[in-house]
Formats: structure tokens, sequence, C-alpha cells
């Protein structure tokens, strides 16, 4: 089943709802007069309105009554109070697809009071872009077509995997929080040619575009990221001295340690308040 033809409401307007709302117009999945999106700040959801054409607002509870598929695009720590609010309105009629860190679909049950066809997603920033990588957790209780939905709405921005529920805290902690790892190695780089004599504006140009260019370089071929640095590196060149370095430093280990803490992270915020 296709979102085409359904209402779509997000209840969250912030960075994750604009780039969804963007996805779907731009792959003319949703027309502007079938989306809703709520925020606690009038002037984003005015922004919102004169950006997209869409009706925003601040009730939670009406978008969801205008909705056929809700989007709960709302931080975790705040998750508890919004389900309270539009529990009443939430009837088996609707979809509600989650993309609160570390909240998993039986504690939203829990939320709501009753149950209901909830996904758990996992998108992460590069959305804006249309360029996200999207987890989506298989639930109890979906319709047939619910899951094809989910991927849909989320192929707009990027590409999208299907995993089992558990797996979702370190989805989180792998591309979740990974382009915030990517910043620091991107800015690093730049830093490194800023040492060596280039200024800022050269280095963070090379830096930006080099780690994009392998990205896409490994993403296009399926070259395993070892063949890759095999092709870069000759003996006793630059390449491996370099390498060497970053291996000095343990940037494996420290890369393994920031996504497992981050996974972490993401069970504790799923447990709640302590």
């Amino acid at each position: 089943m296709s979102v085409k033809g359904k209402r779509v409401g997000f209840i969250g307007g912030g960075n994750m709802g604009e780039a969804l709302i963007k996805g779907l117009l731009g792959a003319s999945l949703v027309p502007p007069d079938m989306i809703t999106a709520t925020d606690v700040r009038t002037d984003r959801a005015s922004q919102l309105t004169r950006q997209f054409g869409i009706t925003a607002h601040g009730d939670n509870a009406r978008c969801v009554r205008d909705a056929e598929v809700v989007i709960l695009a709302v931080k975790p720590q705040i998750m508890t109070e919004v389900l309270r609010g539009i529990a009443p309105t939430v009837g088996p009629q609707h979809l509600l697809i989650s993309i609160a860190a570390g909240v998993s679909t039986s504690t939203i049950r829990t939320g709501l009071g009753k149950d209901a066809r909830i996904i758990r997603v996992m998108p992460n920033t590069p959305a804006l872009v249309l360029q996200g990588a999207t987890a989506i957790a298989k639930g109890k209780g979906l319709g047939p077509d619910d899951l094809g939905t989910a991927e849909e709405i989320f192929g707009a921005v990027g590409r999208v995997v299907v995993l089992d529920e558990e797996l979702m805290d370190a989805v989180t902690g792998l591309s979740g929080s990974g382009p915030a790892y990517v910043a620091i190695v991107i800015e690093s780089l730049a830093d490194g040619g800023v040492k060596m004599g280039l200024d800022r504006a050269t280095a963070m140009t090379l830096a930006t575009q080099t780690v994009l260019g392998a990205a896409q370089l490994l993403s296009e071929t399926g070259l395993h990221p070892g063949a890759l640095k095999d092709m870069v590196s000759s003996p006793g060149g630059t390449t491996i001295a370099g390498i060497s370095a970053l291996e000095e430093g343990g940037i494996r280990t420290t890369l393994i340690r920031a996504v497992e803490r981050a996974t972490q992270r993401s069970r504790e915020l799923g447990r709640g308040p302590a």
C-alpha cells in the first residue's frame, strides 16, 4: 500500500520532520494540502506553512484527527507527555511511525494505554539533503501494507533497511549518531591541512569532498573499505605513513567505542528517567 492518497501528520516540526515533508513533496507522494505538522513554537509552525504550503499549528490531538499516518517526530524525553495528549484521538485507522531514539513500540503502547499500529524508525540527519540512512523495525500487529508505507516515506529521503526491533539501539549508535562522528573526522582532516599550510576554506573543501567521494565510491562499487585503503596505499608511500599514525592513535577502537556508548545511551533513553 502506498502513502499516496493518505493524509500524513507530523507531531513535531523540527529538522527531521521538515526533511520528511520536503521528501514527500519532492517525490510527489503526498500533496501539501494532505500534510499537517505541529510545533510548540508558533513562529516555527508559521514558517512550515509558508515554506511548504502545508497546514501547521500547535494542536497535536487535532493533527492526529486530521491524519491517517502519524509520524511522531519528537524527542524521547517528551514522548510520554505527547502520547498522553494524543491517546484519546488515536484509533485503529491510524498508523503511528516513531522516530524517537530508544523508545520501543511497547513503550509507546504503554504511553497510549491502548493497542495501536506502530512502527519504530531510526533516520539520520543527512535526510535533510535526501541522503539519509533509515532503519525500520518490523513490528507486531501491523497491517499487511504498513511496512511498505513506511519504506516509501523514508525512501523519499535516502536509503532504507528493515531490521528486527532489538537491533534499533545499535542503529541509533551507528547511523543515527554517525553523522556527528563523520563531522569530527572532516573537521580533523581540515585541521591537519591547515596545520600543513592550507587555508581553512580550501582545507574544508578538500576534506569534505574526500569523505563524500570515498563514501560514494564504496557505495557504488561495493568495494570493501579495506580494498579501497589498499588501492590508495603504495609501498613506502604517503598514505601508509598516514594510516600508521591513525592506528597509533587507536582510530578503529575509538570509533567502535563511540558506536557502543551511543547504543548504550539509546537503551538508557528507552528505559526513561531513573
